[in-house]
């Protein structure tokens, strides 16, 4: 089990890293100047790979999570109200990845009208998630 939890953690937080990332470049593409084309198409393609990269990434990290839960039994039985919590921080997760891929898909079209200071606010969600997620799984507060 130790090894199946090492690695559901070393997968979350790579699959964060490209949340946390992912969102600065979408700041650097609404701040890009029109007619700067080759700057454009430049951080289309890496947010394209990153973001690529990240699902790639989100995939065993849920699979492990259910492993731990359905596996093991993890927070199963009275008590592990935390564990429900933490699901719904996961779902969460999930949501701003999807949103993330509209918003690139409308970047990429050039029909997003969020601007940089948007962007930024949006690349905080990411970090309150997952302080979220660990206090639950730590702390189990409930």
């Amino acid at each position: 089990m130790l090894w199946v939890k090492a690695f559901h953690i070393v997968f979350i937080a790579s699959w964060f890293a490209g949340l946390f990332y992912l969102p600065r470049i979408f700041v650097n593409l609404a701040m890009v100047q029109p007619g700067s084309v080759a700057e454009r198409d430049r951080l289309l393609l890496m947010a394209r790979k990153l973001l690529r990269f990240t699902t790639l990434l989100a995939v065993p990290a849920m699979g492990l999570g259910l492993w731990l839960w359905l596996g093991y039994g993890i927070g199963m039985g009275p008590g592990n109200g935390w564990l429900h919590a933490k699901l719904a921080v996961v779902l969460l997760v999930v949501l701003y990845h999807w949103v993330c891929v509209r918003l690139l898909r409308a970047l990429a079209d050039n029909t997003d009208q969020h601007g940089h200071r948007w962007f930024r606010w949006f690349n905080e969600l990411p970090v309150l998630l997952l302080i979220a997620a660990v206090v639950l799984v730590v702390v189990k507060p409930f």
